[in-house]
């Protein structure tokens, strides 16, 4: 056999081993995160629940989720361990406080439209006629004539086929 035809076999082998290679690296990285996880931390399950570590035991997490509701589950179920910063605002809306030196961002898109020039009255300016009022005009004669015809010969009571 030659190089040729093994090639595409070397190459399906070598992209197997990257893609398990990188899968075994999220897996140890989410293991190792759960292995991190301190009572009082915030976090977020794989079912999108927000809560706080009250207790970690080797296989379970004991979670606060409210006043008076303790939840156990599994250290699997914990999809992310969150920052302090990041749990206080997605759960009690709680934002830092903005630096000074960062510019504001306005509400509206008027500073961006705003010019040193004094705006021209509207009223000096004439209209452009783009004559659709000319072409509306005679399809609006056109349909009566249409009409008046179909009329006539609606109330014409002689006819041809007899």
């Amino acid at each position: 056999m030659s190089l040729v035809t093994l090639l595409p076999f070397i190459v399906l082998i070598g992209a197997m081993f990257l893609m398990t290679r990188s899968a075994k690296k999220k897996q140890q990285a989410a293991a190792q995160m759960r292995n991190d996880m301190q009572p009082g931390s915030g976090v977020r399950t794989i079912g999108g629940m927000y809560a706080t570590v009250k207790e970690v035991n080797e296989d379970t997490v004991l979670l606060d989720a409210g006043p008076g509701v303790d939840l156990l589950f599994a250290k699997n179920a914990i999809g992310a361990v969150l920052s302090d910063d990041e749990y206080n605002r997605l759960v009690h809306g709680i934002e830092h406080d903005l630096k000074d030196d960062e510019s504001v961002v306005p509400d509206d898109a008027s500073s961006l439209t705003e010019t040193d020039e004094p705006a021209a009255d509207a009223s000096d300016d004439k209209p452009i006629d783009l004559g659709k009022k000319d072409a509306d005009d005679e399809s609006a004669d056109e349909e009566p004539k249409q009409a008046d015809d179909a009329e006539l010969k609606k109330s014409d009571g002689e006819t041809d086929a007899k």
